[in-house]
């Protein structure tokens, strides 16, 4: 019990919480755009005291970016909070449970946002020789640390979760599909998983 405490503590102490006594409160939920779900990226099945939340993008191998993370961290605060939910489980659909984070949407997030600007020193005159000094101005670097923010809150959240959680990995798990399942109270691993 008093660990739960602690975990519970810890959550509290978060920046971007509000404290509230007995009650937890989420401000992280981004006001991005991207964050409703309008494309069915988590399925929910509900069968008597359990929630099972299905990660439904089987074309990207149910690769983690904010609308899912966002979607998750709301179904999982949601379904602590009722008492008629006992436990949660966690899989993916298609040939992979989670490959990780969206690396492909955020390299080109960085790609439209980055400006090469190109500084030659003087002496010694070393772009004859190309060598070139360059400095990257990344404009879209907020959101970058964003993406990576909502993923690790989220996992933070999964380690402190005060109901059982299951992740049933059937193939491919990676990265942020790890780390997703990892911190839960049970893993089961089917023999396809790589």
């Amino acid at each position: 019990m008093r660990l739960c405490k602690y975990a519970l503590i810890r959550r509290w102490m978060l920046p971007g919480e509000k404290l509230s006594y007995g009650s937890r409160r989420f401000t992280s939920l981004s006001t991005n755009p991207l964050i409703h779900d309008s494309d069915n990226l988590v399925l929910v099945e509900g069968k008597a005291s359990s929630r099972t939340a299905i990660l439904n993008r089987p074309a990207a191998l149910n690769a983690l970016n904010m609308s899912i993370v966002g979607r998750l961290q709301e179904l999982y605060k949601n379904w602590e909070e009722d008492p008629a939910v006992c436990f949660v489980a966690v899989k993916g659909g298609g040939r992979a449970f989670s490959a990780g984070g969206d690396i492909v949407a955020l390299y080109n997030l960085l790609q439209k946002g980055t400006v090469f600007i190109f500084l030659l020193p003087s002496f010694p005159p070393l772009h004859l020789y190309g060598v070139h000094d360059f400095l990257f101005l990344i404009r879209n670097l907020e959101e970058c640390k964003q993406f990576f923010w909502s993923i690790y809150r989220f996992i933070y959240f999964l380690g402190t979760y005060m109901k059982p959680h299951v992740a049933l990995l059937n193939g491919i798990t990676m990265g942020g599909g790890a780390g997703v399942s990892i911190p839960g109270t049970f893993r089961l691993a089917a023999d396809k998983t790589v």
